[in-house]
C-alpha cells in the first residue's frame, strides 16, 4: 500500500489479478494482438484505464526499440525563443501533431549545463527517435554533424540533400506581394532585405524576378540589407530610404515585426502611411492587424508548415524503407491592409 501523498503505479500484474486473467493476456490485450478474443480486449482496457495504469516507457522503447520522443534543434538568432510568434506558431503545430500520432518532444542544444556536447551528441543522450531543425544558422558544423548523422532530420525553410525539407513558399509570396503593390501603380519600390539566408534568397529572387516581368526598375541604392525580426535597424535603415532626394513611394520590410520600425520612422520624419508612402511586411503574423494602419503582408500558414514537418518525421521513424526524402513547399496568401494606397504617374 502506498503511503499518504504517493502515486501507486499500476502494473499488468495489478490488472491480471483484478479480471483474474494471466499477465500475458492483460500484455497481448493492451498492445493488441489478435490472439485475445475481443470482449476480452475490452473489459481489461476498461480495468486498466479505471486503475490508472501507464505504459512503462523504458519498457515500450525496449519493446519497440524506439522512444516516441521527437526531437527540436531551434536556436532563434534574433534572441526572442518561443516569443517570436511565426517559429511559435509553426511548433506549436509540430508538437500538437506529434502528440497527435503518439510522440512527445524535447528541445535539443549543445552545452547542457557543464556537459559539453554537440546537438548530435545530445540527441544520442535523449535518444530521440529523430529530429526537426528549425530557425538556426544552417551553416553551423554542427547543424551538419546532424544533418549527417544516422538520425531521421526534418528541416523547415531550409534544403540539404538527401534530406527531406518543409517550406514556405516565400519566392511565389513575394512575386503575390509585388504584384499587389504594382498593381497599385507603384513603380519606385525599395526593399529591405533580412540577413542572408535560404529564406532571405527565395524573397530576394521572388522580389528581382517579379520586378523584371513588371519592367520595374530594381534600383540598388534601394535594396538595403538588414536584419529579420528587428525594428531597430529596420528603423534605420527606413530613415536613410525616406530622407534621401529620391524617395520610393512603397517600401517592403524585412517581415511583419520589423515593420514596428519602419512605422516608427515613417512618423519620426513627419510622413504617414499610406498617404505619403505605402509599407508591406511580411509573416502575416496576428500583431500586424494591431499596426495602424493595418499591414499589407503575406500570410505564412504555420499550421500546415509545422504539422506537415511532423507527419514527414514520424513516417521516416516508422517507415524507413518506404519513405523518400523530399522538398515540401507550402504556400500563404496574401492578407490585404490599408498600407498600401493606390498612386497615379510616380516617375
Amino acid at each position: 500500500m502506498s503511503r499518504k501523498g504517493e502515486t501507486q503505479v499500476v502494473s499488468l500484474k495489478d490488472i491480471s489479478v483484478r479480471c483474474g486473467v494471466s499477465i500475458a493476456t492483460v500484455s497481448k490485450a493492451l498492445n493488441d494482438h489478435k490472439d485475445v478474443s475481443p470482449a476480452t480486449k475490452e473489459r481489461l482496457m476498461k480495468a486498466a484505464k479505471e486503475m490508472g495504469y501507464f505504459p512503462n516507457s523504458q519498457a515500450r522503447a525496449l519493446k519497440t526499440n524506439r522512444t516516441f520522443n521527437l526531437g527540436v534543434m531551434f536556436n532563434d538568432e534574433a534572441g526572442m525563443g518561443l516569443t517570436h510568434e511565426f517559429f511559435a506558431k509553426v511548433l506549436n503545430s509540430f508538437k500538437k501533431e506529434a502528440e497527435l500520432l503518439g510522440y512527445d518532444i524535447t528541445f535539443i542544444n549543445k552545452d547542457i549545463g557543464e556537459n559539453k556536447m554537440s546537438t548530435y551528441e545530445h540527441c544520442k543522450y535523449r535518444n530521440v527517435d529523430g529530429i526537426v531543425i528549425i530557425c538556426t544558422d544552417f551553416s553551423d558544423p554542427d547543424v551538419y554533424e546532424v544533418v549527417n548523422g544516422d538520425l531521421p532530420v526534418v528541416t523547415i525553410d531550409h534544403t540539404f540533400e538527401c534530406r527531406t525539407a518543409v517550406v514556405s513558399n516565400n519566392e511565389a509570396g513575394m512575386e503575390e506581394l509585388v504584384r499587389y503593390v504594382a498593381n497599385k501603380g507603384h513603380r519606385k519600390i525599395a526593399f529591405i532585405q533580412g540577413k542572408r539566408s535560404a529564406v532571405m534568397e527565395k524573397r530576394m529572387s521572388g522580389f528581382c524576378k517579379a520586378c523584371m516581368n513588371l519592367k520595374i526598375e530594381v534600383k540598388p541604392d534601394w535594396m538595403l540589407s538588414g536584419e529579420y525580426h528587428s525594428p531597430t535597424i529596420t528603423y534605420d535603415l527606413t530613415k536613410k530610404l525616406i530622407t534621401g532626394k529620391d524617395r520610393p513611394t512603397c517600401i517592403f520590410m524585412p517581415d511583419d515585426f520589423s515593420a514596428i520600425g519602419g512605422y516608427n520612422a515613417i512618423a519620426d520624419c513627419g510622413l504617414k502611411i499610406p498617404q505619403d508612402i505605402s509599407v508591406v511586411g511580411y509573416d502575416g503574423i496576428a500583431y500586424s492587424e494591431f499596426l495602424s494602419p493595418k499591414l499589407t503582408s503575406y500570410k505564412q500558414d504555420t499550421g500546415v508548415i509545422g504539422a506537415t514537418a511532423a507527419k514527414k518525421l514520424i513516417a521516416q521513424i516508422e517507415n524507413p524503407s518506404t519513405t523518400f526524402a523530399e522538398v515540401i513547399t507550402v504556400d500563404g496568401e496574401l492578407q490585404t491592409g490599408v498600407s498600401v494606397v493606390d498612386v497615379v504617374n510616380t516617375n
